[in-house]
C-alpha cells in the first residue's frame, strides 16, 4: 500500500525525477525506497537513492541503506556521504507507534515531521523539495505554516491508497528556498 501512494504522490508532482538524489526517511520496509531507485533511474547509473531508519531493513538494489535516527547529530552527514552531495528530495512515511489516543498520535507524527523538515534543511539543495507524512489534526498547522515559509510551494494530498478511516494527510512541500531563506 505504501509503495502505491509515493507512487501516485510521484505521478502528480514529479518527485522521483531521472538522476535526482533521493533520501528515504524511515524507509524499512524499503516500498519507497525500491520506488525512488526504479523512478530515478539508479540501475543506468542516473540517480542515488539512500535510506535511513532506526531498525534494520533488507537490501534495496541500488540503495544505501543506513540504520540510525534521523534527529542524530551526525545524520544529515552521513547521509551526505552517502549521496555524494545534496539530496533533490527528502521523502519521509515515518511513523510513530500508535497509542490509540489521537491527540498523543497526533503530537507524535507532528514530532518526526519536525525531525524531518530539520533534516531536510540540512541535506537539500536549494530548489529542492520533500514529502512527509502527518496525521490531521490541530497539531499539525503550525508544522505546515512552517514549511510554507521554507518552500515555495506547499500542498496538502491525500493518495487514493491510503485508508478510508486513516488521518494521515501528505505534505508535498516544491521549492526550498535555501539555507539562508527558510
Amino acid at each position: 500500500r505504501a509503495a502505491f501512494k509515493l507512487m501516485e504522490l510521484d505521478d502528480r508532482y514529479g518527485l522521483l525525477a531521472r538522476r535526482a538524489h533521493i533520501v528515504d526517511l524511515g524507509a524499512a520496509p524499503g516500498g519507497w525506497t525500491q520506488i525512488a531507485v526504479e523512478r530515478t533511474g539508479v540501475a543506468r547509473g542516473e540517480g542515488r537513492v539512500v535510506a535511513l531508519d532506526v531498525g534494520e531493513m533488507e537490501p534495496v538494489p541500488g540503495a544505501a541503506i543506513l540504520i540510525g535516527d534521523v534527529r542524530a547529530e551526525d545524520a544529515p552527514s552521513r547521509v551526505l556521504g552517502a549521496l555524494g552531495g545534496p539530496a533533490d528530495v527528502v521523502l519521509s512515511d515515518m511513523a510513530a507507534p500508535a497509542t490509540g489516543h489521537a491527540p498523543t498520535d497526533g503530537l507524535r507524527a507532528v514530532a518526526l515531521g519536525e525531525a524531518a523538515l530539520a533534516f531536510a534543511r540540512q541535506v537539500l539543495v536549494p530548489g529542492g523539495a520533500i514529502a512527509l507524512k502527518l496525521l490531521m489534526g490541530p497539531s499539525y498547522e503550525d508544522l505546515v505554516a512552517q514549511i510554507k515559509r521554507c518552500f515555495g510551494t506547499v500542498k496538502l494530498a491525500r493518495p487514493k491508497a491510503s485508508r478510508k478511516e486513516s488521518k494521515e494527510v501528505y505534505v508535498i512541500a516544491l521549492g526550498w528556498h535555501g539555507p539562508d531563506g527558510g
